[in-house]
């Protein structure tokens, strides 16, 4: 067969750029950070009182703006899964923080191993392999070569997922010990720079703190809260939940950056950093709180600190960054109702009975639920098994039971998630996305916008926008500067990453490259 003249001339152009190709610097760091639960709305309401590294990266990277989560149970542990990976829970099998283990009858955390111990400590430790995919970490590490990844976060699964299987160490700090710690599955001790930093009992100093605004003129300024108990005062309840923890982290991620040598291998150095407290404190106060504001500006000046130690032990020319938030937040019910929005809070309790109160009115009286998460339901198999029921049925009953509960939007059962039998929308979609057949329930329930299954304060893990919206920018070598404005999702910047590395993309990426910001 003769050759056609296109092909020729394809395979003589790909001979002539590929040493261009070959020849473009990677970075010696790749310094990916996630902020726990920053709003893309974040950057734009507060953006006159940033003046550190929001700016450096606002000013000099690339922003996509209309960044999506693609899953719908937006929480902590499946968007730090995604991040590196770039796949959806579906994949990964990273489907919430936590899930019941049917195997076992308990509940595990998305990074729970009894495999492992806590180190230093005598407490049950925390791994990755729950994770069924490769991150680009592993994939730089699968490659070969002198490189190093580590992540690092007050939360365990915040600093293991990202950082991936291969890892040489994921470390995050004990509250109750007041440490820093890894797990066996890495190491059987701390190496000796992270020691240094629990020998300066890093969070005793704020043992007696105050959190006052960042702006405040005096000591006597009103604080949002204290370390004290049993004052007038807000307590803050521990010291993730305060600015604070951010500087703990902060702290550590130079240490590790330094202690590592971070940034001086022969190949290219993952690091990882996660700012958990801003989720902690959101949580508690809502976005509309002036502490969220407070802490967001403290969040900017942290990160301008952090890039400016990390310019000055690995330089700018070698640092490529890449920032993300894990998920966003809904507003507090209350807040919404006082200014004539949408917004309240369903009783779990009173959802999962009337569920069971169907489930026994017609197939008759027992414990028809295993687990009583409001949003993932799972029935009682070996029940259902003894009087010979047909789950599907069980299901559809117990979903049109869900859905008499006032603000309950959607209920979708096993059977119709697996046979795809779902209203076509891109709610639906979202939930196919997390649904992983293992681990997930057996119903999969939808609220309202703005309602809340939380007792209090507020919480975030629907598919809806103000969880689903969040800001991702790149900065460093090789990176367009801009404003970019097409749809796009945090699945996207474990594929760019792969490409710019020159490595494989990680197994369950479903993302694409964001090649119009690549130089």
């Amino acid at each position: 067969m003769r050759t056609r003249p296109t092909a020729i001339l394809l395979f003589i152009a790909i001979l002539l750029t590929a040493p261009f190709l070959a020849a473009a610097p990677k970075p010696k760091l790749v310094l990916a950070i996630v902020i726990d639960q920053f709003r893309y709305d974040y950057l734009l309401r507060f953006r006159a009182d940033y003046n550190s590294g929001f700016v450096q990266l606002l000013d000099h990277g690339a922003f996509f703006s209309n960044a999506h989560y693609l899953h719908a149970t937006t929480v902590t542990a499946a968007g730090h899964s995604t991040f590196l990976s770039g796949a959806t829970p579906s994949i990964s099998g990273i489907i919430a923080n936590e899930w019941f283990d049917r195997a076992t009858g308990k509940n595990v955390t998305s990074v729970s191993d009894p495999a492992t111990r806590m180190v230093p400590g005598d407490g049950p430790g925390s791994s990755p392999r729950r994770l069924l995919v490769s991150t680009v970490g592993d994939e730089v590490r699968m490659q070969g070569g002198d490189s190093e990844v580590i992540g690092v976060s007050i939360k365990d699964r915040s600093a293991i997922l990202p950082a991936g299987h291969m890892a040489d160490g994921a470390y995050w700090y004990d509250d109750p010990s007041g440490q820093w710690v890894t797990s066996t599955y890495y190491r059987p001790s701390l190496p000796a720079w992270a020691e240094a930093v629990n020998e300066q009992q890093p969070g005793k100093k704020y043992a007696n703190a105050k959190w006052l605004p960042f702006d405040a003129r005096s000591d006597s300024a009103k604080p949002f809260c204290t370390m004290t108990r049993g004052t007038s005062v807000r307590y803050c309840g521990s010291i993730e939940a305060t600015p604070w923890g951010n500087e703990m982290i902060e702290q550590f991620a130079e240490a590790a950056l330094t202690g590592e040598n971070l940034g001086h291998h022969s190949g290219t150095d993952i690091l990882t950093v996660s700012f958990s407290s801003n989720d902690y404190v959101g949580h508690a106060v809502g976005p509309d709180d002036p502490a969220v504001r407070d802490i967001s500006i403290r969040t900017d000046r942290l990160l301008g600190k952090f890039l400016n130690f990390v310019d000055a032990h690995v330089g700018a020319a070698n640092t490529l960054v890449v920032l993300t938030a894990d998920h966003g937040v809904a507003p507090v019910p209350e807040v919404n109702e006082a200014r004539h929005m949408p917004g309240g809070r369903i009783k779990p309790a009173e959802l999962m009975e009337k569920i069971n109160t169907a489930l026994a009115d017609r197939f008759g009286a027992g414990k028809w639920l295993l687990a009583n998460s409001p949003t993932m339901p799972y029935l009682n198999l070996p029940l259902i098994a003894e009087h010979k029921l047909d789950p599907a049925e069980v299901e559809r009953v117990a979903a049109a039971a869900a859905l008499t509960e006032a603000h309950i939007a959607r209920a979708y059962t096993r059977h119709d998630i697996l046979a795809g039998q779902m209203q076509q929308d891109p709610i639906s979609r979202a939930v196919s996305l997390t649904f992983f057949g293992p681990r997930s329930g057996d119903l999969y329930i939808v609220q309202d916008p703005y309602y809340l299954f939380d007792a209090t304060g507020t919480s975030h893990g629907t598919p809806y926008n103000y969880d689903t919206h969040v800001p991702i920018i790149f900065l460093g070598p090789g990176i367009k500067p801009g404003i970019y404005r097409q749809s796009v999702a945090p699945n996207d910047i474990a594929p760019t990453l792969a490409q710019i590395l020159g490595v494989q993309e990680p197994s369950g990426s479903i993302g694409h490259v964001l090649a119009e910001m690549l130089q």
